[in-house]
């Protein structure tokens, strides 16, 4: 299971980096795509060859050449590719969503435990990493509690997510040319795009472009602090407020159009702008996140 997962999360991500070429170019050395997707070269091979399987990739002379671009239909489900941890996270959100989940409902370890399919271990870890946010709280012989989300909550949680994410953004302004970070740009553009193009049939996928696109931003900058509190960031923004479904498409298409400005923005190096479209996209997420809440 764990290596079928693997080779299903690097499957995604050499569509990622595949599409940062152009059609006929020579893709990289396995030893540099190991590099890049973080993996085995047994699992590189593997991956090639499910491209080669498609005919994405053509074996010509020795090299591969990209011979077909991929399209966002040949990605694995996002619940393939994810570790047991992420697959905890994302089961429970749907089942807090699916169950109306408000302050004061009550959350039994053994039970999720039996039906998510995992060890009751697993379900205690990943409750303990949000107690300490103030979401969950533990009962004495009670189990647990969700406490709910407040506006108050909800505000506090934004002013750290505007200070550290508009200082990542600005810091694109001084990259290097030579920056990987372009070409993951690039292809964010492209999903972007891709899926506003079909924005009417697969305007739920926005979700978790979305969680991608942010986390990407604030790689320019790795603190140790920050990436452990976007756990809190990804529960809270990338969950919570998809419970309010009324406009999710039309509120979907802005924020991908506030996402492509700020790519733009980006690829200028104009702090102005940088500033400017970051902070019309964080305003434009607080307020969804409110009305949620409402």
């Amino acid at each position: 299971m764990r290596t079928d997962t693997t080779f299903k999360r690097a499957f995604n991500d050499m569509i990622d980096i595949i599409r940062t070429f152009d059609l006929g170019a020579e893709l990289p050395s396995e030893n540099a795509l190991r590099t890049q997707l973080g993996v085995s070269r047994t699992t590189v091979r593997k991956v090639l060859a499910g491209m080669s399987a498609r005919g994405i990739i053509i074996s010509e002379a020795h090299k591969r050449i990209i011979g077909e671009r991929p399209r966002q239909q040949e990605r694995y489900p996002k619940e393939q590719t994810l570790a047991i941890s992420e697959q905890v996270e994302t089961s429970f959100m749907e089942w807090m969503m699916r169950g109306d989940a408000c302050a004061g409902t009550e959350i039994n370890e053994t039970e999720l435990a039996r039906k998510f399919g995992v060890a009751t271990t697993i379900i205690r870890e990943f409750l303990n990493r949000f107690q300490k946010y103030g979401l969950i709280e533990k009962r004495q012989n009670a189990g647990w509690v969700f406490k709910g989300f407040t506006a108050s909550f909800a505000l506090e949680l934004f002013e750290i997510r505007e200070m550290f994410e508009m200082r990542s953004a600005r810091l694109f302004a001084a990259l290097p040319d030579r920056s990987p970070v372009w070409k993951q740009i690039q292809s964010m553009r492209a999903a972007h795009l891709e899926l506003l193009a079909d924005i009417d049939a697969r305007f739920q996928d926005f979700s978790e472009l979305d969680s991608r696109f942010h986390r990407l931003i604030t790689t320019v900058a790795p603190n140790r602090f920050i990436e452990s509190f976007q756990d809190v960031i990804t529960m809270v923004f990338h969950y919570h407020y998809q419970w309010n479904k009324r406009d999710e498409r039309a509120r979907n298409e802005v924020a991908i159009r506030e996402h492509l400005a700020l790519i733009e923005a980006l690829e200028s190096r104009n702090i102005v702008l940088i500033d400017r479209a970051c902070r019309l996209h964080l305003t434009s997420a607080r307020e969804t996140l409110l009305h949620s809440i409402a």
